[in-house]
């Protein structure tokens, strides 16, 4: 009897969870390319062959040689320079748009769903209040007032942004103060900060970090898309969507000035999109 149980127990393994870099490889892959593409960013300027502003020969030379990779533009300005640091600029202003988000939207979020009630109400009429605020007129309003500049797009886009994250908190929030581990928290006696820091937080986290992944595309198409139309830095600045639409008329002759930044933010694009499902599907195997 013994014999047969101890074979028995013995023949059980245990379930282990799996943890986050333990998935597939598409997956390990995706949030490799994720931070491959944040570390170009970060050494654009090292990688960069020539400033991307200055001309270093003459316009138009063809792609794929050994001195120019990707050719040149109109000007004569590396377009292998010019789209690293248009890289640079979509990607990060991804994320500080993103990361404003995040904290402002999480607060009011926060707020709404542990208070509930009266400041729940009033917190989200205002997140209504900005939803209806539409991201592209706004941006033209904003830069028509304040000049045409890459900060005033970001503070633009980042008006209308926030509401998304402030009703993804508040929902979660909603949902984990139903849980009896809040219950039994608050009959201990822990409240305010504390009780959203230490336990409601924790199960918010999951689904911002995956709708975060999952904007870092839409917003670097939003954003040149607003470049496109003239609405980022000004003219010589490497702006991915702002060189797509400077060399526009170039497209039938010398097709590579406008296809390559545009090429960049659909890479650019789809690494986020991609990344974002696959944290996506970590979060819902750990949970």
């Amino acid at each position: 009897m013994s014999l047969a149980y101890g074979v028995a127990r013995s023949d059980v393994k245990p379930i282990r969870k799996p943890g986050l870099f333990s998935r597939s490889r598409s997956e390990k892959a995706a949030i490799g390319v994720l931070g491959m593409v944040t570390l170009i960013a970060l050494l654009a300027p090292v990688l960069a062959p020539t400033n991307p502003l200055l001309p270093v020969t003459q316009p138009f030379v063809h792609p794929f040689t050994s001195s120019h990779l990707l050719g040149t533009d109109s000007v004569g300005r590396d377009e292998l320079s010019r789209i690293l640091y248009g890289i640079r600029a979509s990607w990060f202003s991804a994320l500080a748009v993103i990361a404003s988000g995040v904290v402002i939207g999480g607060l009011v979020g926060m707020m709404a769903g542990i208070r509930g009630g009266r400041v729940d109400s009033v917190l989200m009429r205002i997140t209504d209040g900005f939803l209806a605020f539409p991201g592209p007129v706004l941006a033209i309003a904003v830069v028509a007032s304040l000049g045409a500049s890459l900060l005033h797009t970001l503070l633009a886009v980042a008006i209308v942004w926030w509401p998304f994250y402030a009703r993804i908190v508040r929902g979660e929030a909603r949902a984990i103060m139903s849980r009896p581990h809040i219950e039994a928290a608050r009959t201990f006696g822990v409240k305010g900060l504390r009780l959203a820091y230490r336990h409601v937080m924790p199960g918010v986290i999951p689904a911002v970090v995956v709708t975060a992944s999952l904007d870092i595309g839409n917003l670097i198409v939003t954003l040149s898309g607003l470049s496109f139309l003239g609405l980022g830095a000004p003219a010589p600045s490497p702006e991915l969507g702002a060189m797509a639409a400077r060399n526009l008329q170039y497209l039938l002759q010398q097709w590579w000035v406008c296809v390559f930044p545009a090429v960049a933010i659909m890479f650019l694009a789809l690494v986020g999109n991609f990344a974002g499902d696959s944290l996506r599907n970590v979060f819902d195997s750990r949970s």
